[in-house]
């Protein structure tokens, strides 16, 4: 089996959930790589544009109609999207902590791992 075949193969495999959760471990490892005290700016700008993607892509899908969570928590998901994006402009701008950023992502995290 080829390397493509194989990774389509395990991707199709996971739970949504599953793969909600790893994207915010890796978005949140580039945000704690930069509160550690990796300062250089190609750092903290990926960290936070990789961490703006992720939120603006929950955004959009509990926009779509044909989202089954709750209509309630698809609204707090976008306002904290809407936060998220706000609060990284003030990091860029004014070089805010990113640890509510952390918080905010680990928060997601543990509701992501309740069953």
């Amino acid at each position: 089996m080829s390397l493509p075949a194989y990774q389509r193969g395990a991707t199709q495999a996971d739970q949504p959930r599953d793969l909600e959760y790893r994207a915010f471990g890796q978005v949140t490892a580039g945000l704690v790589r930069v509160k550690e005290g990796d300062g250089s700016l190609s750092v903290l700008l990926e960290a936070i544009d990789a961490n703006r993607r992720l939120w603006n892509m929950l955004s959009a899908d509990c926009a779509a109609p044909e989202n089954q969570l709750p209509i309630t928590l698809r609204g707090q998901i976008i306002s904290l999207a809407m936060w998220v994006a706000r609060y990284s402009s003030e990091v860029l701008r004014d070089g805010a902590d990113v640890e509510p950023l952390i918080d905010i992502n680990r928060t997601m995290m543990e509701g992501l791992a309740a069953r």
